[in-house]
């Protein structure tokens, strides 16, 4: 099989909203997670909505074939560093607040002849 990959590093979305998302489209084809992730309501599948147009994209422009052939073959979400900020409270105190951010990698894949004939 020939691949194609889109990674979106520094993503403002934290790991454990995006990984659901992502292990929901693992292993389908195409235009199912395209609709699955257009129907999604989570702000985390819009933006891996993007980087799997990116992905296809890619994928054409190797001249891997149309989409609609193509299937996710890996999908993932990694840690990427976290913003550390502080919140005023009462009496002088500060409570921390973490702002995370993922690196989010999706990989397509495009059946050879070979694979067809199986």
């Amino acid at each position: 099989m020939t691949e194609a990959h889109a990674i979106l590093r520094f993503v403002r979305v934290a790991p454990r909203k995006a990984k659901p998302v992502v292990d929901m489209i693992r292993g389908q084809q195409v235009p199912l997670a395209l609709s699955m992730l257009k129907l999604t309501p989570r702000h985390a599948a819009r933006v891996i909505e993007k980087i799997l147009r990116s992905a296809v994209a890619n994928a054409e422009q190797k001249e891997m074939g149309g989409s609609e052939s193509m299937v996710i073959s890996k999908a993932f979400v990694n840690c990427g560093p976290t913003l550390k900020r502080f919140r005023a409270r009462s009496m002088g105190r500060a409570n921390a607040i973490q702002k995370r951010t993922s690196h989010i990698t999706v990989v397509v894949a495009a059946p050879t002849v070979q694979d067809r004939k199986k």
